[in-house]
């Protein structure tokens, strides 16, 4: 995306119609999508307009300042997590990354010392539970569960109540992830949230919805059904490395208005990190030595 940005930018000399269609182009091929896509090209021609820009490199400082107001630079982009307890919880379609994100958030809070605990809340599938303790083994931290079909809450209460006893700072609960019945995925979430605003009200609370970047449009269209169901506050984009194309982040800034918390950008357990907006903005723009 950054490349052929840079590419038509320097293709140009003038702006014209042309140019604007190439730059809408590319960004719809990014995965930034067309509602996206046109929001971003219409700021872009009136700003020219206003600030009577002729040249097509003077685009660039333009387009800057467009993406970084579309990803709310001011919006805070950290994990609610301070003062302990918190308690995350993790939702999403099942073979996002969900299962490994857990572990790799649960690594990073034990890697600041604090104390974790994990909620295996996907009850619909044994292979989540299992995978949910092989995390955390490797972590080193313990996980509360129940047989394969339990009821999700009673697992969630259950594991609120063991980190009240044991003094815990960050509880992370797995949920289920099927999305192909959503009044039963509304049920159980609902279910979920009743447990924890009634056993854990002091506990700052995060519900982080997992969305695997290299699905492109198809990751809104979950993210919107997740957005209807439960109340997200932070998106975690994990495959953001290889053949992701990076405009999703655009897609899901602009059209869901929920911050993008952390991003995974590799296999290893370091390889998910905070989503800093400004970083990303000028990662576009890199001047190509």
């Amino acid at each position: 995306m950054a490349g052929k940005i840079d590419e038509v930018l320097k293709s140009y000399k003038k702006v014209d119609e042309e140019l604007f269609e190439e730059l809408e182009e590319i960004l719809i091929t990014s995965d930034a999508g067309v509602h996206t896509t046109m929001e971003i090209i219409d700021k872009l021609r009136s700003m020219a307009k206003e600030r009577k820009i002729t040249e097509a490199q003077d685009l660039k400082e333009l387009l800057k300042e467009i993406l970084g107001e579309l990803l709310d630079m001011d919006k805070s982009h950290d994990l609610n997590v301070v003062p302990s307890p918190a308690i995350i919880l993790m939702v999403g379609v099942n073979g996002v990354g969900k299962t490994t994100s857990i572990g790799k958030i649960a690594h990073q809070f034990k890697s600041q010392g604090k104390k974790v605990l994990l909620a295996a809340g996907d009850t619909f599938r044994a292979a989540a539970i299992d995978q949910l303790e092989i995390w955390g083994d490797r972590v080193g931290v313990d996980v509360i569960k129940h047989q394969e079909g339990a009821d999700p809450a009673a697992v969630i209460y259950d594991a609120i109540q063991s980190a009240k006893a044991r003094k815990i700072d960050v509880l992370i609960c797995d949920t289920a992830g099927r999305l192909h019945n959503k009044k039963n995925l509304m049920n159980e979430l609902g279910k979920v949230a009743k447990v924890v605003d009634r056993e854990y009200p002091e506990a700052k609370k995060e519900t982080l919805l997992v969305l695997d970047a290299t699905t492109g449009q198809n990751a809104i269209q979950q993210a919107k059904i997740f957005k209807e169901v439960t109340n997200i506050t932070g998106v975690v984009l994990t495959k953001l490395d290889g053949t992701a194309k990076g405009g999703v982040v655009l897609g899901i800034s602009s059209e869901l208005d929920i911050p993008v918390k952390l991003i995974g950008v590799g296999e290893g357990m370091d390889d998910l990190q905070k989503f800093i907006p400004q970083d990303f903005v000028n990662a576009l723009f890199e001047e190509e030595n």
